[in-house]
């Protein structure tokens, strides 16, 4: 289908034009919310404190105001026209140091949903989007076995609160990037470089995704629950053997290792390779409680990865240990795949590619699915108070059919969620990056709606005439 690059347009007869097909856009807590003072500190707050963390040197301190601008922006999503909000709750924001309840940032979030639902947007609530409270990072964090009982506690204490006010929540939002990330590689909070941590962090994030799913069926049985991931589709830089098996190693190496014990019980293969000192804290139970059946599956996909065999004359040990190298995407030439402002490689068909190899992986064993992150980068200019963003446009275009395609093939896929809102603090990239579909003005705060939020809109409307 062709796209002029300010329209987005659904395929004729598209199962994505069901009236039960949700449509949606997202944010999350640190990257919008600002307020700091009227929350226990996050590890994020810490990490936006050390030289050289972020880009910019800047901070979650304001972010978007979301705090003090909520009904403004909840009016904004109502004029796009979705069906659905995701956004996440600060952990810090609710719990106070001692485990007490903070009863100000739970009336805060109740008014929020309240509002949502007056104008009949179902809430897709993630609890838990990376800002761990920083004095639970103090004891360990996710290094610590107690952070995910104490993350049990914490959605217990939401559940109870929120009611029946969440159409849906997801225990976490890409634990990968948290363990990996986080206490892996040390891009982001809390910065830790150690092998052996990340894999110890990923562990005690799904126990305590595990550990939440019952408490979610007890306190919200209504809802749909399940758990977000990244996901990326892995292909090999050529057709040799030793790529293939780069290519397979970082899928399960990155991907895998969260896919596999939540939908079959059980890590990738490789574990066994693992010296004893990088193993992960595997205690009795811990595999049946990570594997329970989940609602849905929420997949985030951005782009895909390039993978080559590491050669110990070029490459770093780190790269040589792991067993995969990922190629940079090559600079476009005319007629090339474009990249976005993050220099990701605009790929829709991995997301084809990425949602069928799901159902053929875990066929019997996946549940449906929602796209609960898409969207791209864009250098954005404002001129004369409008926003053209065609690259946007079209990259959303490009990623429904993907869908579309995938759901034509039998994917069971319920919802399509735009990454993100608005412009936000993108974290260990502070504000250079803008992924919002509405342009946030950081020194006024002002929202203006981009072309491709006007586009997501119109489709919106045309999608609801015609049922």
């Amino acid at each position: 289908m062709k796209n002029n690059n300010k329209t987005i347009t659904l395929p004729a007869n598209s199962p994505m034009a069901a009236p039960d097909f949700i449509f949606g856009v997202g944010t999350s807590s640190f990257q919008i919310e600002g307020a700091v003072h009227s929350r226990e500190p996050s590890i994020w707050d810490t990490f936006c404190n050390q030289p050289g963390a972020i880009l910019d040197g800047s901070d979650g301190i304001t972010a978007c105001d979301h705090v003090a601008r909520w009904e403004e922006d909840v009016e904004l999503i109502a004029a796009l026209g979705v069906d659905a909000y995701r956004l996440s709750l600060s952990w810090p924001r609710i719990v106070q140091r001692d485990g007490s309840a903070n009863e100000a940032g739970i009336q805060w979030y109740i008014k929020l949903l309240d509002k949502l639902a007056a104008h009949n947007i179902k809430a897709f609530v993630t609890l838990y989007h990376w800002d761990l409270p920083q004095h639970l990072e103090d004891a360990g964090g996710w290094l610590n076995r107690q952070t995910a009982y104490d993350f049990r506690d914490y959605v217990d204490l939401v559940t109870k609160a929120f009611g029946k006010r969440v159409y849906s929540y997801a225990t976490l939002n890409e634990p990968m990037c948290s363990a990996y990330l986080g206490y892996e590689i040390g891009m982001h909070a809390p910065g830790i470089k150690d092998k052996a941590a990340g894999i110890t962090a990923a562990h005690h994030l799904l126990l305590a995704h595990g550990l939440a799913m019952p408490v979610l069926r007890k306190n919200s049985p209504d809802a749909l629950n399940g758990i977000v991931l990244n996901l990326s589709p892995c292909y090999p830089a050529s057709a040799s053997s030793a790529d293939k098996l780069a290519a397979k190693t970082a899928d399960d190496r990155l991907f895998g290792w969260y896919l596999r014990p939540l939908l079959e019980g059980a890590y990738p293969d490789l574990l066994a390779a693992l010296p004893a000192a990088e193993q992960p804290p595997i205690m009795p139970g811990d595999l049946e409680l990570i594997s329970q059946p989940i609602d849905y599956l929420g997949i985030n996909y951005y782009t895909r990865a390039v993978h080559r065999a590491p050669d110990a004359s070029i490459d770093n040990a780190v790269d040589c240990d792991r067993g995969f190298v990922e190629l940079p995407p090559t600079p476009p030439v005319a007629g090339a795949t474009p990249l976005t402002d993050m220099g990701w490689e605009v790929y829709p068909q991995g997301l084809t590619d990425l949602l069928l190899n799901l159902q053929q992986t875990y066929k019997g064993r996946l549940p449906p699915l929602y796209v609960a992150e898409n969207g791209a980068a864009i250098a954005d200019t404002l001129v004369d108070g409008h926003i053209d963003d065609p690259q946007r446009i079209a990259y959303l275009q490009s990623h429904l059919l993907a869908v579309n395609a995938a759901m034509a093939a039998g994917v069971d896929i319920r919802g399509y969620f735009c990454w993100s809102l608005m412009d936000n603090f993108e974290w260990s990239l502070g504000y250079q990056k803008r992924f919002g579909i509405v342009y946030v003005d950081f020194k006024t705060q002002q929202r203006i709606m981009k072309a491709s939020a006007h586009a997501y809109r119109d489709m919106m409307q045309r999608r609801t005439s015609a049922g």
